[in-house]
């Protein structure tokens, strides 16, 4: 006897078709063997379903059993192929007609009493269900609201396998549930940083402003206490609002990191992730032996943060320049390649010694210059090159401190950053690119006319700073954001001259 079962498995943020093949023979020793190169986590599922059936009554391992995950020519992990399992033996069986799951993609993680567990990366594996001609999802109850998100599809779902079972024999039919792509129109977002409650600090401020506005990779260098961290908390409440592709994207990211089993909603906000200095290569790029998504990939579309830059092992820093310069990280291990989008913008802080007050005007600095340098050696030029903009964030001078009166307000700030991002969109319409920072060659040549004056001081800039090509393409592009702020079409003398300075601004 033999059925048939629907099913996927993830690679990267896309799907592959598994087809659980399941065989009972009516001659030979009893026995259960899972094959389709799979590891230990398949494997165990045999002992997971033979107590969830045995304890809802089916008792069908009195005879040789054989399971088949095809095709066989990759490596299959995870737990989500347990339902799919025990619907095939009963199809096997008998119990239910192989019919009724054809057009069905079934997944889902099972106790030993019955019951349903929710599993990691299902909102890829619906898009893909829907994408290839599936017309229904079974999974559990637990990952129903990520599954919503994609639209013309039927998802049934429910908390125990007796449910599905019923529903599969048409004795008691499960309601379909269809998205409502208006979920997404319905947030009403809320940040909980405002940048009217930062003090001073307006060169900081316009700094941040313009990276908002063109995505750009940004450090600031500033003595403890000068407002750095505070700043970088408060760029998420001035970013363009996410896109339905991006708020996807990046929610299919958070699926497959199992982190929606614990927020269970659309991304919808741009993320703002602060990894610990103590983080690993695998914590920040990805990998393990599941090759799951780093931070660089969970912040996609928004702002990765390294506050005390410096602190970080310099092999950590290091591993960032790929995804920095590919807006992608490629995963290889053992039998699998993944590839995850890792489009995000890069905030640093850092101090600019290992006192922390070396250029303040308030505090003297008590390390030598051979201290100094060795600690910015963490930080290479190569990586530097990688970084848009460079900004020194003074303190904050007493007066401005303990004044009552607020700073701008993210509203208007985000306003100003619109407007810019506006004139990006209209300008990138016929491409993949969003924002000023994404262009490449081609599109500086395109979209970036300099005006004489401008062409003749970034010319000076080139041979006196020696600049490299990437440094000189990024003044190009930061300049552009400026321009667009300004409204202004070509990119003048004034823009060039603030973008170099955020090229030198290091306090050296």
């Amino acid at each position: 006897m033999f059925g048939k079962v629907n099913s996927s498995y993830l690679l990267g943020i896309d799907s592959l078709k598994v087809d659980i093949e399941v065989d009972i023979s009516n001659q030979g020793m009893p026995q259960f063997s899972i094959v389709g190169l799979v590891e230990n986590s398949v494997k165990e599922s045999r002992e997971r379903v033979r107590s969830a059936l045995k304890n809802l009554g089916y008792n069908l391992f009195g005879k040789p059993i054989v399971i088949n995950l095809a095709p066989a020519d990759f490596r299959k992990e995870g737990t989500h192929f347990d339902l799919g399992i025990a619907i095939g033996l009963l199809i096997a069986a008998g119990y239910i007609d192989n019919k009724e799951v054809e057009d069905t993609v079934i997944l889902g993680e099972l106790s030993l009493d019955g019951k349903l567990r929710s599993v990691a990366g299902v909102l890829p594996i619906v898009e893909y269900s829907k994408k290839n001609g599936f017309k229904n999802v079974i999974l559990p109850s637990g990952n129903l609201k990520e599954a919503l998100f994609i639209d013309n599809i039927n998802i049934y779902h429910s908390d125990n396998l007796q449910d599905i079972i019923h529903h599969l024999k048409n004795e008691k039919l499960l309601i379909p549930h269809r998205s409502d792509m208006e979920i997404v129109d319905s947030y009403d977002i809320e940040y909980e940083h405002d940048f009217e409650d930062v003090k001073g600090q307006f060169a900081g401020c316009r700094a941040i402003e313009i990276a908002a506005a063109g995505r750009h990779n940004i450090i600031m260098i500033g003595s403890p206490g000068s407002g750095k961290t505070m700043m970088a908390k408060r760029v998420p409440s001035i970013l363009p609002p996410l896109t339905f592709n991006e708020s996807l994207e990046t929610t299919k990211i958070h699926s497959i990191a199992g982190l929606l089993r614990r927020q269970n909603d659309l991304v919808c906000t741009r993320p703002f992730i602060s990894p610990h200095h103590t983080a690993s290569n695998v914590a920040i790029i990805g990998g393990g032996s599941k090759a799951t998504p780093g931070q660089v990939s969970i912040a996609n579309a928004g702002v990765l943060f390294l506050d005390e830059m410096l602190e970080f092992d310099k092999n950590v820093l290091e591993v960032l320049r790929q995804p920095l310069e590919d807006r992608e990280v490629t995963i290889a291990r053992a039998g699998r390649t993944v590839t995850y989008p890792a489009n995000f913008m890069l905030i640093g802080a850092m101090n600019p010694c290992p006192c922390g007050y070396y250029g303040d005007s308030s505090k003297e600095c008590i390390c030598s210059r051979t201290v100094i340098d060795r600690y910015r050696a963490k930080l290479s030029g190569p990586l530097l090159d990688r970084i848009d903009m460079h900004i020194h964030i003074s303190s904050v001078a007493h007066d401005d401190l303990i004044s009552l009166n607020k700073g701008e307000n993210s509203k208007t700030i985000r306003e100003r950053v619109m407007k810019a991002h506006e004139l990006q969109i209209a300008r990138f319409v016929d491409s993949n690119i969003n924002f000023n920072s994404d262009m490449g060659e081609k599109d500086i040549k395109k979209f970036c006319k300099l005006t004489t004056e401008a062409e003749d001081i970034l010319y000076k800039a080139l041979k006196s700073y020696n600049l490299s090509a990437r440094a000189y393409s990024k003044v190009i592009k930061t300049a552009r954001t400026i321009a667009d702020i300004s409204g202004d079409m070509d990119i003048g003398k004034t823009h060039i001259l603030e973008s170099l300075q955020y090229r030198f601004n290091d306090a050296n």
